[in-house]
């Protein structure tokens, strides 16, 4: 019998967010050296936007399940967690 096929790990969104947010932080880097044609800048400029909705999005759904696991029952009620100062 073959092996069942193990779940993906949960930290893959988590991994996938850290290396868009790092790509998206060397792209600024690069745009803000000032050394790009303006083609250049505007492709840097498009893929930051993808990049931006793409980290964007992932905190919302990460947000999203916070909610969750603070109040199942009803995650739009949820209050957000404060830590202490």
């Amino acid at each position: 019998m073959a092996k069942p096929t193990p779940a993906p790990a949960e930290t893959a969104p988590v991994a996938d967010f850290e290396h868009s947010l790092d790509e998206l932080e060397q792209l600024v880097a690069r745009m803000e050296g000032g050394d790009m044609s303006l083609d250049e800048s505007l492709s840097a400029f498009e893929r930051g936007i993808g990049l931006y909705r793409h980290c964007q999005q992932a905190l919302d759904q990460a947000e999203l399940r916070v909610r969750l696991l603070l109040d199942p029952d009803a995650p739009e009620t949820a209050q957000p967690f404060e830590p202490e100062a």
